[in-house]
Parts: structure tokens; sequence; C-alpha cells
């Protein structure tokens, strides 16, 4: 009750009114903004000592009048920047398309600047880069398609391999250096290998089917082996107390399993496997490099040996580079591309799936056994 005994006793409701209005400011961020001070707010409803009913009907409008109008401000500025996020996030995605279809049409009509014409003499280059596997670049299919794209291209004096590899997948290796070797028996135009930082493992396997093999002096070349790694996690999950559970139709279906032991029988077993690829590796290296290859039994031991080394043992037949390549056939520093183009989307997509891959841990290569 107001002290004013000339108040009407319309006041109190305009007091109860106010603490309603502190509650929903409490309640409610929107009808009370960092704008309005509460306590200002609270006396501009509760009016001053003399105020008849009409004046604090008005002062409770009005301080009403002015929390909607911070109300609706505030729904009108988030709107305004919710939009603004839309009209960014749209603009974004306009832009990956236009740079992927441009890039995808540049690959398709127009030739590298560096280029030659394919009117002019040149070498064919076939890119051999990464990793050599199903899923990667360098993998067989495509490889393979440049190799016949840069045979059958008249102006093209030499086929040339450009390796930078470590190595990879067998099969896709000795696919590759089965096409070598069938367009070799042709004898319509030498085939060469040229490799830059190294051409190890399943590269040189490659590489080993070519006429010629050059290399810089610091180039990494050979380690002639086959690999198979793993992780033996049996007394892993004993000590954390999880139960491995394998059912098999075949008693050896699960001889590889890491939450299992190996046992010495298998063990045997997989080592054999292992050697017979391995002589299998050599023995197509052998038919490759004939009697270029010296006879030290390093060689196929898995080393692998320097550009310099590798001219002294006759893993290699010069030292040099893609540039002194071409203008020792060509007269001058002309080559072509002939590896097929990758799609810009499907290259993002590849590379996106391997890294979720490799964060999920999921990441298997598709042979167990790695040149």
């Amino acid at each position: 009750m107001s002290d004013d005994p000339n108040r009407p006793s319309g006041t109190d409701s305009g007091h109860v009114d106010t603490t309603h209005a502190g509650r929903n400011h409490g309640e409610d961020r929107w009808t009370q903004g960092p704008e309005v001070p509460p306590a200002k707010s609270a006396s501009q409803m509760a009016g001053a000592p003399g105020d008849d009913a009409e004046t604090l009907r008005e002062r409770q409008r009005l301080a009403q009048l002015e929390m909607m109008d911070h109300w609706i401000g505030g729904v009108l500025k988030e709107q305004r920047r919710s939009r603004r996020w839309k009209l960014f996030f749209r603009l974004m995605m306009l832009t990956i398309v236009l740079v992927t279809l441009f890039s995808t049409l540049y690959s398709l009509f127009w030739d590298s600047p560096g280029a030659a014409t394919p009117e002019q003499r040149h070498l064919g280059i076939v890119e051999v880069n990464g990793v050599i596997a199903s899923d990667s670049p360098a993998n067989a299919e495509r490889v393979i398609e440049g190799l016949n794209r840069a045979w059958e291209a008249e102006s093209a004096a030499a086929v040339v391999l450009h390796i930078n590899s470590p190595g990879g997948s067998p099969v896709q290796s000795q696919r590759i250096y089965a096409e070598i070797m069938r367009l070799r028996e042709q004898g319509d135009k030498p085939i060469l290998a040229v490799i830059e930082d190294i051409g190890a493992s399943g590269a040189y396997y490659i590489a080993a089917a070519a006429d010629e093999i050059v290399a810089s002096p610091v180039s990494l070349v050979g380690s002639i082996g086959v690999i198979y790694a793993g992780f033996g996690f049996e007394e892993a999950i004993a000590k954390i107390g999880v139960e491995r559970r394998v059912m098999t139709a075949g008693e050896n279906k699960a001889f590889l399993d890491p939450f299992q032991p190996l046992d010495e029988e298998a063990e045997q077993f997989w080592q054999g496997v292992l050697s017979q690829t391995h002589r299998q590796f050599i023995d197509d290296v052998r038919a490759g490099r004939g009697e270029r290859l010296s006879n030290s039994p390093e060689i196929f031991s898995g080393l692998v040996w320097s550009g310099e080394q590798s001219l002294e043992l006759g893993l290699i037949d010069q030292l040099g580079s893609l540039e002194q390549l071409s203008r020792d056939q060509v007269g001058d520093t002309h080559w072509v591309d002939y590896t097929p183009s990758l799609d810009p989307l499907d290259r993002l997509t590849r590379r996106f799936t391997q890294v979720v891959a490799e964060v999920l841990g999921v990441n298997a290569p598709s042979s167990p056994l790695r040149y």
C-alpha cells in the first residue's frame, strides 16, 4: 500500500505489475535488453509520489512499448545476422562449384603452359607419383591408359615413366610391368624411366621393365623386397579384460588375426608366401635388366641405394634428369603429359575419404603384402 492517502487504490495494482515485470525480466532476456537498465524500467513503471492513476497507466504503457521496441529490435537483428550467414555459405558453395567446374573444363580443353603441342616431336610422359595402389592416383588402370596413349602418339619420340614413388601393391606394380614388357616387344618406340626423389620397391619393379632407367645422383633406388607388417594385441586385450570371439569355417582362416598368437606353423607358411613373392620380384627385375645387373647379393636384400651407387650396381643406366633426357631425345625440353587427368571433385572426395578412414582407423590396404 502507498503512504499517500490521496493515491487511489489502483496504485497497488501498479506496484504488483512492477513485480511481475521484474519476474519477466529475470525469465525472458528479450523483454529487457542490456540497453534498458532494470532499475530504470522498474522506476518508470512504479511512478513517483503524487502521480495519479492515469499517469501511472501511461508510464506503464510507455515502458511496455519501450520493452517491446527493444525485443523487436533484437529479433530483427538476429534475423539479419542469420540472413548474412546464409548468404555467406551460399556464396561459398557457389564458389566451390564454379572453381570445380573451371578446373574440370581447364583440364579437358586446355594444355598446361609448358606442354608441347601434339604435332611437335616430344616425350610422352606418364606420371607414377605416390603410393601404388588400386585406390590411389598411381593405380594400374590409370598408368596403363597413359602408357598406351603415349605409345600411340605418332609425334612422341619416346615414352617416359616419370617415377616418384616408394612402391605399393605387388599386383598393381606387376600389371604395369607386364604392360610395359608387352609394349617393348613391339619395338616401335623406346620406353624410358626417370626416377625423381625415390623409385623404390614396387616403383623400381615398374622401372625395371623400361629400356633404360635414368636417375639423379641423390635419388633413392632399389629396395627389392617384400614386407608384411602387423601387431600382436593378444596380451593387451587380456590385460583390459576383453574376450576375443572369432568363428571361422577353416582352421587357418584367422591365422593373421592380430588378437590371437601367431603359432610357428602359421609363421612358416606366411614366410613362404613372402619368399615366393620376393622370388617373383627378383625374376622380373632380372628379366627386365638382363646382364646389366651386377652379381652383388645385396641387390635383392631390400636395401635402398643412392643414384650413384645404383649406377655401379647396374640398377640404373645413367645419371640425369627429365630435362637432360628430353634434350638428348628431341633436342629440346618438349614433353606432353599423357597421364589421364583426375576429376577435381573425385580427387577431393578421394582425399576426404582417405582422411576420414585414417581418423576412424579403418584405412587398411587392399593387400597385406607391400613392395
